[in-house]
Parts: C-alpha cells; sequence; structure tokens
C-alpha cells in the first residue's frame, strides 16, 4: 500500500466555494455573497499551496483542477497568481491537465482568454440543460443562446473543453431527452458529463420533494430507460462511457478525475476540499472546514486550513478503491487489487458473475453494461 497511489498518479483540487446563485438541486459547498476580498483569499490558497507542496516535494503534478461553486467567478489575475505558485511548488507533467469550471453566462465567457493564458487548458461548461424552461427550473442563470455562445468562445480559447447536463428532469420524456443528447452530441466535441437529477437532503429540490412540491419526476423504469438511451447514444456517437456519468473520445478522458478513480493522491485546498495522501507509508484522509471563513481564519490563525488528518486501515483503502475504481468501465487491475488484499475467491463475485453484473475476466474485476445502473448494490454485495 505504501506506493500504490503512483497507480493513479497525483493532482491538486482547489475549491472556490462562491457562486452567483445557488442552485436548488445542489449540494456542493457553494456560497452567495456579497463580496469577495480576492486578496485576502489568494494568500490563504498560496499558503496551503505552499505547506503541502513542502509535504509532498519532488512529486510530478498530473492535474490541476479549479471545482466550486463557480471557479469561473474567480479572476484571471487570481488563477494566474494560484498556478504560478502550483509551477514553482511541483514538477508539471509533460501533458499536465489543468481544468476550470465555469457558468456558461456572458460575463464569465469573457473571461476565458485571461484564463488560458494563465495557463488553463481545459473547462468544464456547467451547461445543464437545452432548453430554457428547464434551465429556470434548474435555478440557473444562463440561457440556451448564453451557451451556446460561451461553448463556441471555449472551443476557439481552450485545448479541451467538456460540458454537462443533468437528464431525468422533471416531465422531460425519454423522446425529450434523446433529442436534446442527439442535439448535444452533434457539438460535444471530445468530452461530456452526463448527470441523472438525483434529488439530495438539505437542498431546495429536498425539501420541495418531501412536501410532496416536486412533481413530475421519472420512476425506477422510466430512469433506466432514460440512462440505457444515455449509454447506445453516446457509443454511436464515438463518445463511450469511460466512467458512471462521463463520456469521451479515446484517449479524451479527465486525467485528474481518473486520479480519483484510479485512487491515486490529490491535495485538497479551499473550504470543504478533500484529499488523499500517502505519506511515511501511510494513507490518509484529508479535509478541511466546510464554511468559507472558518477555513480562512484558520490558515490566517494556525496557518492549516486542515481538519485532523485519519490514517485509513488497508481494508478501508481497499474498499475506497472498490468504490471508486468500479464506476470505471475498465474496472480495476486484479494484480493491484490483489496487492491491496482483495480475495479473488470472494463468493460475491461469482453471484454477481452468474447474474451478468461483473464480467468474467482473468485480469480485470469490471462491471458490466448491465451492472453499471445498480453499481451500488453491485458494491453493496462485494463488500458484504
Amino acid at each position: 500500500m505504501p506506493e500504490d497511489w503512483r497507480h493513479g498518479g497525483f493532482g491538486l483540487y482547489l475549491h472556490w466555494p462562491f457562486c452567483q446563485a445557488k442552485c436548488p438541486y445542489c449540494d456542493f459547498n457553494s456560497h452567495v455573497v456579497d463580496h469577495i476580498d480576492e486578496d485576502r483569499w489568494a494568500r490563504a490558497y498560496l499558503s496551503e499551496i505552499a505547506r503541502l507542496g513542502a509535504e509532498t516535494e519532488g512529486r510530478v503534478l498530473n492535474s490541476v483542477f479549479f471545482g466550486g461553486g463557480t471557479p469561473s467567478m474567480m479572476s484571471a489575475d487570481l488563477v494566474d497568481r494560484l498556478l504560478r505558485a502550483i509551477r514553482a511548488t511541483w514538477p508539471a507533467s509533460n501533458d499536465i491537465e489543468i481544468t476550470l469550471e465555469a457558468n456558461p453566462t456572458s460575463t464569465e465567457a469573457d473571461r476565458f482568454e485571461g484564463y488560458r493564458a494563465a495557463g488553463v487548458n481545459r473547462v468544464s461548461l456547467g451547461m445543464q440543460a437545452l432548453n430554457d424552461t428547464d434551465l429556470r427550473r434548474l435555478g440557473r442563470m444562463h440561457s440556451v443562446r448564453e451557451a451556446m455562445r460561451a461553448l463556441d468562445i471555449a472551443r476557439d480559447t481552450f485545448d479541451r473543453i467538456s460540458f454537462d447536463l443533468i437528464y431525468a428532469r422533471q416531465d422531460q420524456t425519454l423522446q425529450d431527452w434523446t433529442a436534446e443528447l442527439t442535439l448535444a452530441l452533434s457539438f460535444a466535441g471530445e468530452h461530456l458529463s452526463l448527470y441523472q437529477l438525483t434529488i439530495e437532503d438539505g437542498t431546495v429540490f429536498g425539501a420541495r420533494a418531501a412536501r410532496g412540491q416536486l412533481r413530475g419526476l421519472p420512476d425506477e423504469d422510466s430512469g433506466a430507460d432514460l440512462y440505457f438511451a444515455t449509454q447506445t447514444l453516446c457509443e454511436e456517437a464515438g463518445l463511450p462511457a469511460y466512467e458512471t456519468s462521463n463520456h469521451a473520445k479515446p484517449g479524451q478522458e479527465s486525467l485528474h478525475n481518473r486520479i480519483y478513480w484510479q485512487s491515486g493522491d490529490y491535495v485538497g485546498i479551499g473550504p470543504g476540499a478533500q484529499g488523499r495522501l500517502t505519506l511515511g507509508g501511510a494513507r490518509y484522509a484529508t479535509a478541511t472546514p466546510l464554511a468559507p471563513l472558518a477555513w480562512l481564519r484558520a490558515v490566517e490563525t494556525t496557518g492549516a486550513g486542515e481538519e485532523p488528518r485519519e490514517a485509513l486501515s488497508a481494508d478501508e483503502h481497499l474498499t475506497e478503491m472498490l468504490l471508486m475504481g468500479l464506476r470505471l468501465t475498465e474496472g480495476l487491475d486484479r494484480t493491484r487489487l490483489a496487492a491491496n488484499g482483495y480475495d479473488a475467491a470472494n463468493p460475491k463475485e461469482r453471484e454477481l458473475v452468474d447474474l451478468g453484473l461483473i464480467a468474467e475476466d482473468p485480469d480485470r474485476l469490471r462491471v458490466t453494461r448491465n451492472g453499471r445502473p445498480v453499481l451500488n448494490g453491485v458494491l453493496r454485495s462485494l463488500l458484504s
């Protein structure tokens, strides 16, 4: 286990916690504020980059991901300051991927050139829907027209682009989604993230659902039909699923997200950011305070915006490997699994193979096409 992270690589996640508005389906750590002191936030981020860089000195950085919240609310100058510090702290791989999540409003699209100059080479656009009625229902602040303009600017500016769509929305029929996805695939480029709407506790949608006021959501069978239609259309368009919710042309998968799914190491900086670090032969789960000001003050007063670390046991590490790795279409290498304590004679695996949910593959443990929609059940069975 000491050097197992090298199979997945090394990345940096930087969380920007602010948004213009809180979307009713969102359970991410995002906050709406009237004023942001960028210089103060920059000092805190730079302090954490230096602290964590000293712990991981000499590691080659494979990816940087600005997530949120809405990182495209950051000025290009702030992104430039942070990337300069990151480059000075870690050696970068030759093909380093530097991604920034962006909302496709006209204001934020106008910053794209500055992000590119700072070193961002991949942008992920939160388009979410291709009709204005559903965008309003989802609480989005852009129109389809603005989204398409932002996509055109992104395509002209960055080496790689991706965008997100949410399906299984209220009153969305299979025919509706098939037409919308077909349109999206006509201009999707090399990567597409497609998420089935889930109703989370603690969100506006969650509260509405509890009151019986969120009508028109698909039942389980309709949701499965939407899922399988999604897989078929994307495969036919040359963007097969490489992970539960992500589709790409071969070779265009997100490098950063693969670090998570392949149980690599990653530094997490910012309010609510999590990380995994292998240090001194132990693998640690890192976490940070959720509240933006709590994180900021912790960095300023103690020199570390981090909660006490938790060392993962070998069993916990193996469980994480399965939870994350089986999301990948390619699954997990059995030699690596065995080195981390997985029992190849697990009787539950044989049962799942007989049910057609796990592939009969001597080299890799992977879920079949029929198993992917019920992945949580597959995992519960394997881990029982």
